[in-house]
């Protein structure tokens, strides 16, 4: 160790986990609303000097679970926007719902310090179970990849890195690199002067090129808790056929997430009337449907004749939010999913599929939440020229949850190398090009519309070819490697105790 490792060795344990909770929450500061991104570096850095101090697992445990928590709680304080909209119902809801998603997504990094413990100690050991880690969050149970560290890099020029490695190969650059900067003393100090000059960096000027192709993005800006009242949604509805029928016809409309109250079966009067504000025009919308399986939260195209053409259907579904894990247990505890349309929640969709956007190309749809996952966008069933997503942020509040949610959808769009174009109800909706670049957008709670040009698509990029998958191969053989390291080490150990003359 460090003489300044010696000395925090030598403070109580609960000195050490109060600073491994701050240290974590301070790397809330490298994402939105603050984007202060070498921020990013404090935890990280943290993590590297928690293994440094723990002479046991079970201290590794406890201080890679309090870095977690002490990330994730102040990372994501937006989870309990959607408890309070409907405060007098699920209000009480909201603390817990924090508190839970901190101690569930910090047993992630607990587990990762604890294995590089048990490992041996060493740094490439934290380095390579960390990113198993965060790889496992993207995966396990649906997943929930939300703050990645690789988040806070999306408007810089590290960002740009997605393209190559994806959000896991990064996060293994980000701890091999900080790995690095903890361990040795002179090169350590050089890279951690590089990596902040580095994440202080934004891409290159130009934009991608544009195509002669407008789109019009719609945003009516309807809070939650009026979105489905009576009174109300005669305004809303209104209002984005206003925003429809203004100005020059574009070539694209896009309306958000479930942006008409009604179910599909039913709407044909009012898709006649949009039909005619859009001027020949094809509109996309979000919209709920129902079959003999139960409710969808759907997206449709709108032909000139306001006849629907083509229907996609969610299929990566929220967790606690459209539907209910053991829904028979919660219905007796008399909780309910926020945004269920019946008992059982939404039904799930088929999986992603490419739609038809004629003289404009393909698209891959994305309804809210699947835009967070990189492997859903990367399961496509052939490449777009374009990915567009439709989003109901007024669940996230009004500040970091939809802020963030945008910087999702810029993830996606560098990682594959295609634009993204994005309507959202009350914000933030955007045309963000192959770079992650945003090139046009309207902000947050207000109403209105935006018409901008939709980029070319890019070059197919590494990561939109290869997927996760040479990086779960990397990781696992890694790990597999630590574990056998550790066995031979201990063989030779009990050989040196048990030699004549030990």
């Amino acid at each position: 160790m460090t003489p300044d490792a010696v000395r925090l060795g030598a403070l109580p344990v609960w000195a050490q986990i109060a600073m491994a909770l701050g240290a974590g929450a301070f790397g809330a500061l490298a994402h939105a609303p603050f984007n202060m991104v070498f921020a990013i570096i404090i935890p990280l850095l943290a993590g590297f000097l928690c293994l440094r101090l723990s002479p046991t697992v079970g201290r590794a445990l406890i201080l890679g679970w309090a870095l977690g928590f002490g990330y994730f709680i102040a990372t994501m304080t937006w989870i309990t926007a959607p408890f309070q909209v409907d405060a007098a119902t699920t209000g009480w809801m909201a603390p817990f719902a924090l508190v839970l998603l901190g101690i569930g997504m910090g047993l992630f990094w607990a587990a990762a310090l604890a294995f590089a413990r048990w490992a041996g100690g060493q740094a490439w050991g934290l380095t390579l179970a960390w990113s198993g880690a965060e790889m496992l969050r993207a995966y396990l149970l649906t997943g929930f990849p939300w703050a990645a560290p690789p988040q806070a890099l999306v408007n810089g020029i590290a960002g740009q890195g997605l393209a190559w490695l994806g959000p896991h190969g990064l996060m293994l650059a980000m701890t091999a690199t900080v790995a690095l900067i903890a361990n040795t003393r002179w090169i350590g100090g050089a890279l951690l002067g590089i990596s902040c000059v580095v994440l202080a960096l934004s891409p290159r000027a130009p934009v991608s090129d544009l195509t002669e192709h407008t789109i019009r993005l719609v945003q009516p800006n309807a809070p939650q808790d009026e979105k489905w009242d009576p009174d109300r949604i005669p305004v809303f509805v209104n209002r984005q056929i206003d925003y429809t029928a203004a100005g020059p016809a574009p070539d694209l409309i896009v309306w958000p997430e479930t942006a008409l109250p009604y179910l599909l079966e039913n709407a044909q009067p009012v898709f006649d009337v949009i039909s005619d504000a859009a001027r020949g025009a094809p509109v996309v919308l979000g919209i709920q449907r129902r079959d003999a399986a139960g409710y969808y939260n759907s997206l449709v195209t709108l032909d000139a004749a306001g006849q629907v053409t083509q229907t996609y259907d969610k299929h990566h579904l929220v967790p606690f939010g459209e539907y209910m894990p053991l829904p028979v247990l919660f219905r007796r505890l008399g909780i309910q999913a926020l945004a269920e349309r019946a008992d059982a929640g939404y039904v799930r969709g088929s999986g992603p599929q490419v739609l038809d956007m004629g003289t404009l190309g393909t698209a891959l749809p994305l309804i809210c939440y699947e835009a967070v996952f990189a492997h859903d966008v990367g399961a496509a069933p052939q490449r777009p020229a374009f990915l567009m997503q439709i989003t109901n942020d007024a669940w996230f509040g009004m500040r970091s949850g939809p802020q963030q949610h945008l910087a999702q959808a810029q993830m996606r769009a560098i990682e594959q190398g295609l634009p993204l174009i994005r309507a959202a109800n009350t914000g933030i909706s955007a045309v963000i090009d192959p770079k992650g670049r945003i090139i046009a957008s309207l902000g947050l709670n207000e109403a209105g519309y935006i018409d901008a040009p939709l980029p070319e698509p890019g070059a197919a990029t590494f990561y939109s070819q290869t997927g996760d998958l040479p990086w779960i191969l990397l990781i696992l053989a890694g790990l597999i490697g630590a574990v056998l390291h550790r066995a031979r080490t201990r063989r030779a150990a009990a050989i040196d105790v048990s030699a004549p003359g030990a």
